[in-house]
């Protein structure tokens, strides 16, 4: 794929776990990274990595809640390549606890500081480079959800994650499905198609103990959605292919 054509994707929390095997499966496909990393040496290290297999990558500082972080990324893409082909919103945080369902005694801070990451820095970022991503032959945008976000699963007793209730994490991915459903009506009629992923359990910092998915296998539904053709879906919540329960 030639420097022109080369598509350029922009993954946040791409520095390590699922966000970074992303990275690497995007970029042998050809496509140039850009790796948002909260810690810009750590960045810099994945970007380092990434180029050592032969991916074009390179850093850049992304704390996805700083307002400023945002803006200079819409800028920075602008300037080096005057358009954006993938938008993945991998970054995310789950401040719940573990142990059983604390809905009632969930801290408004914890639920504050998850949203603020998992869902408005989210639609905060995807605004400021819609007009990157209109400038594409094919864009695509893909949120990173969970299927702890899905309303039909939690409310059906026997359901895989009927016992899984952290109520803060949930909350903010149910309400990025949202924005998802909402986006990809606005946006019907353009070459953009924007989808949710649960990328399954996988065994990262987040997923913790337990988890049952390697990393490479995490990254396989963002690069699904990543790489649509044409005729593919829009407004959408999958892992692996197969459509989840709203």
């Amino acid at each position: 794929m030639g420097e022109t054509a080369a598509k350029v994707a922009l993954i946040t929390g791409a520095n390590k776990g699922i966000g970074l095997e992303t990275a690497r499966q995007l970029g042998k496909l050809g496509m140039r990274i850009v790796v948002g990393s909260r810690d810009l040496a750590r960045g810099e290290a994945a970007a380092e990595v990434l180029r050592g297999i032969g991916v074009d990558a390179r850093a850049i500082k992304l704390d996805v809640v700083k307002r400023a972080d945002r803006v200079a990324a819409a800028r920075f893409i602008k300037k080096e390549f005057g358009r954006l082909d993938v938008l993945i919103n991998n970054a995310a945080v789950m401040l719940d606890p573990r142990t059983a369902n604390a809905t009632s005694t969930t801290p408004l801070k914890v639920l504050r500081d998850t949203f603020e990451t998992n869902f408005f820095a989210v639609v905060d970022l995807t605004q400021r480079l819609l007009p990157l991503l209109r400038k594409s032959p094919a864009g695509r945008i893909v949120n990173l959800s969970s299927i702890l976000a899905s309303q039909t699963l939690h409310a059906t007793p026997g359901s895989p994650i009927y016992d899984a209730k952290t109520f803060a994490y949930d909350a903010s991915k149910t309400a990025l499905n949202s924005f998802t459903i909402h986006l990809a009506h606005e946006l019907q009629g353009t070459r953009i198609k924007v989808n949710s992923a649960h990328p399954g359990w996988v065994k990262t910092e987040m997923g913790g103990e337990g988890a049952q998915m390697e990393i490479v296998d995490g990254a396989k539904t963002s690069v699904q959605l990543a790489t649509l053709p044409e005729d593919g879906p829009t407004g959408g919540y999958f892992h692996m292919g197969e459509a989840l329960p709203w």
